[in-house]
């Protein structure tokens, strides 16, 4: 004779949520996800009061050195200037002066000289020179 099988439990279900809590989860998550999507989104910028092809020596007339970094950008409108970001003018700007720091060091440490403070640079260049 085969043995019966006991009567499995059906498992309890959860109680229902009340409505109220339901739409207060469902609330929740929309001003969460809106919340989300204004973080997200990029500050609107104000209406530019100047077009991109004014020139730039009219805008900085008064301003000798902002009309030199110009010239030496060889830009000539707001449009060109534009296409550059700060930390980019700033490198292009100061690379003359550092290569120009860099042939100093060099020449004073083949006379056996050297800056303030640069004593490691000058017994660097000894080295490569005796290998």
């Amino acid at each position: 004779m085969a043995k019966k099988k006991p009567a499995t439990k059906s498992k309890p279900r959860p109680a229902k949520r009340p409505v109220k809590a339901a739409k207060a989860k469902v609330a929740a998550k929309k001003s969460a996800s809106k919340a989300k999507k204004t973080r997200a989104r990029k500050p609107a910028l104000p209406r530019p009061t100047i077009t991109g092809e004014e020139k730039l020596f009219l805008l900085f007339k008064e301003d000798y050195h902002a009309r030199q970094i110009f010239d030496f950008l060889r830009v000539e409108t707001v449009r060109d200037l534009e296409q550059f970001g700060p930390d980019e003018i700033v490198k292009r700007l100061s690379r003359p002066i550092v290569e120009s720091v860099e042939r100093i060091r060099r020449r004073l440490a083949e006379k056996n000289r050297n800056l303030a403070g640069d004593e490691e640079y000058l017994i660097g260049v000894l080295r490569e020179a005796r290998q």
